[in-house]
């Protein structure tokens, strides 16, 4: 059987455009089972960019991706605030490890946990008990993450991401033969800290669903043609 085409979402757990441009993903993804293969990738912007948002920026955005997408729960931020979220990137690709439907189940847990539910995600032990929510196999997952192998495939597909695919920032759809697409989504222009200007919101909720599902009938038709 020939491996199916994949369409890529280079994401950042930080970010609250990745979380909405998810959860519209996720929405459209069984549609096209067993024709295209999404594929959360990760890019942890601690690493590879730079640096993590600071909390201040965050609180600009947040209320601004809230009204685009219902779908996407978003709440205040608690005092706890993560300093890192490679954990959560560890714990995200050993989920996917058992199998692409639990993992995909697991990305989202994560991205809710730190926006709605305003949980620290850079501490192991609230990635542990994500993944006993989601009833994941608790030994073989926590495995992955003990000998390595999670975070040395976390850094090896951000460096793989930046120097081989040209990814800059959060989100970056892309599909395996390379095509770029951009998600409609109106962000924030900002200065000093502060929202001084928006750009032209294209569609809101259930209505970005056409212009989603043609990120996937693109790649599809693409796919074909190569």
């Amino acid at each position: 059987m020939p491996d199916l085409p994949e369409l890529w979402q280079w994401a950042e757990f930080y970010c609250p455009w990745c979380y909405v441009s998810a959860v519209r993903l996720h929405a459209i993804a069984p549609e096209f089972a067993g024709k295209i293969r999404l594929r959360e990738r990760a890019f942890p912007l601690e690493v590879n960019g730079g640096g993590p948002p600071q909390r201040e920026e965050l609180e600009q955005e947040i209320w601004l991706a809230a009204l685009q997408e219902p779908r996407a729960t978003f709440n205040a931020f608690k005092s706890d605030w993560p300093n890192t979220t490679l954990p959560a990137f560890e714990g995200a690709w050993s989920a996917a490890q058992q199998g692409e439907q639990i993992g995909r189940e697991f990305d989202l847990a994560i991205r809710r946990a730190f926006f709605a539910e305003g949980l620290n995600i850079g501490k192991p032990e609230v990635i542990l008990e994500l993944a006993r929510q989601t009833n994941l196999d608790l030994d073989r997952f926590q495995n992955f993450i003990h000998n390595g192998k999670a975070k040395q495939a976390i850094l090896e597909e951000g460096r793989l991401g930046k120097e081989e695919y040209k990814v800059r920032g959060t989100p970056t759809l892309m599909n395996s033969m390379g095509k770029r697409y951009r998600h409609p989504l109106a962000y924030p222009r900002m200065e000093d800290g502060r929202t001084v200007g928006v750009s032209q919101l294209e569609c809101f909720g259930t209505g970005c669903d056409d212009l989603t599902r043609a990120f996937f009938e693109d790649t599809l038709a693409e796919s074909k043609e190569n």
